[in-house]
């Protein structure tokens, strides 16, 4: 594949029927591939990642979001994870040969197609966004689906595609392009949801925490205990070491163990890398002193040996 695009739409759902036709959309596109997914019931939200070139991902995108704006009604939804809409976030990254600005352009035609064909309302965001506030997914969220019909109306929030009023049962969607970035949950062996916003709100960018650091806190039922979740955008200027060491600090304070962490979605090798360096003090490790990756490397600079 001479050019890659990552795609990592989020749908608000964790029933597992509608996650596998969403996925059917996808696993049925040309040249489309499914690297991973992920879904709960807690956060109530499916999370995939695919890859492949700009046209296959568009038109695999533009299919999964169709379906599931038929089969995903947000009257009825509830999750502990901000959300507008069934088809809630949709970036594009550039991975191989493909520019930031290729992505912005993929996310545009995605809005206004998925707009004009369905009458769902998009908004830009990230390296698209067509204002500085709407860089950021926090303030397009804000309210929720809940309180979407009232906040789509104000001026300064009409989408950039599509009618300044929600679908009926898909609410908003917003799309944009990124880099890469790391999505790091960490679990915390307490029931208690305060303490864990407290800690959350010490790692958040906004809130005084760390830059490039997005952090909530979620109950987690079915094991009694509370989660940290977390997106660092920027985990080379953030490396995942001084987010867990500052949220070691914060737990240790409320007395609380951390018990787990996980990555959501697939974990990014530099961050891997900086986190194996900094625990086991490694001088000279670098992504291209990984073998498999070196391997990677020399096959490349001589055609696979041909």
């Amino acid at each position: 594949m001479k050019e890659i695009v990552e795609c990592v739409p989020n749908f608000s759902t964790s029933d597992p029927a509608v996650v596998e036709q969403i996925l059917g959309e996808l696993k049925g596109t040309k040249n489309a591939f499914l690297l991973d997914y992920t879904f709960d019931n807690y956060y109530n939200r499916l999370v995939v990642s695919f890859i492949g070139d700009k046209q296959s991902v568009l038109k695999a995108m533009l299919k999964m979001a169709s379906k599931a704006i038929a089969l995903i009604d947000m009257r009825t939804h509830k999750g502990q994870h901000p959300r507008i809409g069934a088809v809630d976030v949709v970036p594009f990254i550039p991975i191989k040969n493909v520019s930031m600005e290729d992505c912005v352009r993929l996310a545009k035609r995605f809005g206004k197609t998925l707009a004009e064909k369905h009458g769902v309302p998009v908004y830009l965001y990230g390296e698209a966004a067509t204002k500085p506030e709407r860089r950021d997914l926090d303030w397009i969220r804000e309210g929720e689906f809940e309180k979407l019909a009232e906040m789509i109306v104000k001026p300064e929030r009409k989408p950039d595609f599509g009618p300044a009023r929600p679908h009926p049962t898909a609410g908003a969607t917003i799309t944009g392009a990124r880099k890469v970035m790391a999505g790091f949950n960490v679990n915390l062996g307490t029931p208690d949801l305060k303490v864990a916003k407290k800690i959350a709100k010490a790692l958040h960018s906004k809130k005084g925490g760390l830059s490039n650091v997005k952090a909530m806190a979620a109950y987690i039922p079915e094991r009694n205990i509370t989660q940290i979740g977390m997106s660092i955008t920027d985990f080379e200027a953030t490396p995942l070491y001084r987010v867990f060491e500052l949220l070691k600090v914060e737990a240790s304070r409320y007395n609380v163990p951390i018990i787990g962490s996980e990555f959501c979605g697939l974990a990014p090798l530099k961050a891997v890398v900086d986190v194996t360096a900094y625990y086991l003090k490694i001088d000279n490790l670098t992504v291209d002193r990984v073998l498999e990756i070196a391997i990677q490397n020399a096959l490349e600079r001589r055609g696979n040996f041909e």
